[in-house]
């Protein structure tokens, strides 16, 4: 039994990670570990740059090389990262700012739910029409694209 549910664990982590590295850049992806460090180049035997330590952070792939993917996150800053310390699950981050309202339905007469400090990293669920889906820890509901980096401007998420 455990055999079974170990297998079931390293076929669905093996097949996340393939699917990661078989898309072209420049694409979302987000930061799958609690701990990930990024690189000056495309090895373990480059220096460290930065360990990013927030699981499902927002990074932008930009370039591919082997099992080695060059990210991009909100600040700006670049470096290569091991592609199984990325997942293809979608999450935005909400920008500097003033808080942003999160509402019930997608469109801006829509009941505020709660508002979403800058900095806040939300799943996204889905997204059109200039609005995503988003859950902020047990939180959910919609927010404008353009409150959010994760996203790119007219991009359609299902």
């Amino acid at each position: 039994m455990l055999k079974g549910v170990l297998f079931a664990f390293l076929t669905i982590g093996l097949a996340t990670s393939a699917a990661a590295q078989d898309k072209k850049p420049p694409y979302w992806a987000s930061i799958a570990s609690g701990q990930a460090m990024t690189r000056t180049g495309p090895g373990k035997n480059y220096p460290g740059v930065w360990l990013y330590q927030r699981r499902d952070l927002p990074v932008r792939v930009v370039k591919k090389y082997e099992n080695w993917r060059l990210i991009q996150d909100p600040d700006g800053a670049q470096g290569w990262m091991l592609v199984t310390l990325l997942s293809d699950r979608r999450s935005a981050i909400v920008k500097p700012g003033e808080p942003r309202p999160v509402r019930a339905d997608p469109n801006e007469g829509s009941k505020i739910r709660y508002t979403a400090e800058q900095g806040a990293v939300g799943r996204i669920n889905k997204c059109s029409g200039g609005w995503c889906h988003a859950q902020f820890g047990k939180r959910e509901g919609y927010i404008r694209t353009s409150d959010v980096w994760g996203v790119g401007e007219g991009e359609v998420v299902d």
